[in-house]
C-alpha cells in the first residue's frame, strides 16, 4: 500500500511540474550560440493598451506567436518566417512583425482560432546566412 500512495504522489508532482511548463508555455531551441525562445497563446491574454501598442487584434479566435532571438544573452535581430497547419493539413502563413522596445526585439504574429485542436508550427530563423528551423505541436484554444 505504501509504494503505491509513493507511485501515485510521485505521478502526481510529475504531472504539476509538467502543467507549470505548458502553462509558462515557453520554449526555446539553441542553434550552436544563438537561442531562439517561442511561445504562443490566444489574443486576450493581452492587455487591450499592450495589443493596441503592438497591433495585434485582440479577440477569442485569435492565436499569437511570439519569438525572440539571443546571442550570448542579448536580443539578436533576425528574419523570422514560419507556417501553422491545422489537423486537416491546411496551411496558414505566419506574417511574423519584429517589435524592439527597450532594449528586447521579438517578433510576433497572429493566426487563427476557430476551435481547440492541435496546430503544427514550423518557424525559420535567420541569423546571417544561417536558417534554422523549428517545428512543434501546440494544443490551442479559442479564448474566452
Amino acid at each position: 500500500m505504501g509504494r503505491l500512495a509513493l507511485l501515485l504522489l510521485t505521478a502526481c508532482l510529475s504531472v504539476t511540474a509538467m502543467a507549470a511548463d505548458v502553462i509558462k508555455g515557453e520554449r526555446k531551441e539553441v542553434f550552436g550560440d544563438v537561442t531562439v525562445h517561442y511561445n504562443t497563446f490566444n489574443s486576450t491574454y493581452l492587455q487591450p493598451d499592450i495589443a493596441k501598442a503592438v497591433e495585434l487584434i485582440r479577440s477569442k479566435n485569435q492565436g499569437v506567436i511570439n519569438v525572440s532571438v539571443l546571442k550570448d544573452g542579448k536580443p539578436l535581430t533576425a528574419t523570422v518566417t514560419g507556417t501553422v497547419k491545422d489537423l486537416t493539413s491546411q496551411s496558414v502563413t505566419l506574417n511574423f512583425r519584429q517589435v524592439t522596445e527597450q532594449g528586447a526585439v521579438y517578433y510576433i504574429a497572429q493566426f487563427p482560432v476557430e476551435q481547440q485542436e492541435t496546430r503544427t508550427f514550423e518557424i525559420k530563423v535567420q541569423t546571417g546566412d544561417k536558417v534554422n528551423t523549428i517545428n512543434f505541436n501546440q494544443d490551442i484554444f479559442p479564448g474566452e
